[in-house]
């Protein structure tokens, strides 16, 4: 067994060891069963603590290899492995280039099959490429057309990042333009999350956005767009016409 098996073997191993079955209960109920979720049920302290030590071992590996090993965790597809994974390329941002895009986008459209991946993904790794490298938007753009309602809801959470880092808002609202009619809830309370926290920024540009398209937004995503507005604001947005 080579090194990099090894750790990966351990960690999956000490999961398992550390698995409650009333905490993998209790965690599936924040997801629809028609959504893909393998989990060990690990407590979230727990997990932490697992994933520091873990990682303390690795950081001073190069990029490619920490890249390698978290690949290796997501292949299992289950929810603390895939947690594993996102969090160390996160760790390891500040090592991005652009030729990474190419596997962070793959793993995205790959191993997000449930929306606590797909946010876990998109608003720390993903989202600090995207913040890093906001050439990439264009990419982005064609993401919110996929046929995978993953790919189309971190089309929007991947925004995330950028807007709490003050980074200009129009590419928030050409997303939002693109996801306005979408069917799927999963996608509209992702554009509406998106639509909220850029709403901490310019309250009334959201504002006016969700006037001007109340007709015809699903009401799931008015909802979430309007959550941080004042009340006046948020009671003049819900008024049916």
């Amino acid at each position: 067994m080579t090194a990099e098996n090894k750790i990966v073997q351990d960690i999956r191993k000490e999961l398992q060891e550390k698995a409650d079955e009333k905490t993998r209960l209790s965690s599936q109920r924040f997801f629809k069963k028609e959504e893909e979720i393998k989990m060990y049920g690990v407590r979230t302290p727990v997990f932490r603590e697992i994933n520091e030590n873990y990682f303390a071992a690795i950081k001073d590996k190069p990029k490619q290899e920490i890249f390698s090993l978290g690949e290796k965790l997501l292949e299992s597809g289950y929810l603390e492995e895939l947690g594993v994974a996102f969090d160390w390329a996160f760790r390891i941002r500040k090592g991005f280039e652009k030729k990474d895009f190419s596997l962070l986008e793959s793993w995205l459209k790959k191993y997000v099959t449930n929306w606590g991946a797909c946010d876990s993904f998109c608003i720390r790794a993903l989202g600090y490429f995207i913040y890093k490298f906001p050439e990439y938007f264009s990419e982005v753009k064609k993401w919110a057309v996929s046929k995978n309602r993953w790919v189309r809801r971190a089309s929007a959470v991947v925004l995330i990042y950028s807007i709490r880092k003050k980074k200009p808002l129009t590419p928030v609202f050409e997303i939002a333009d693109i996801l306005l009619l979408d069917e799927d809830d999963m996608v509209q309370k992702g554009y509406g999350w998106m639509l909220k926290v850029a709403s901490d920024q310019e309250p009334k540009r959201v504002f006016d956005y969700v006037m001007k398209h109340k007709k015809i937004m699903p009401r799931t995503a008015l909802r979430y767009a309007i959550e941080k507005l004042s009340p006046d604001l948020r009671k003049q947005a819900m008024a049916r016409e």
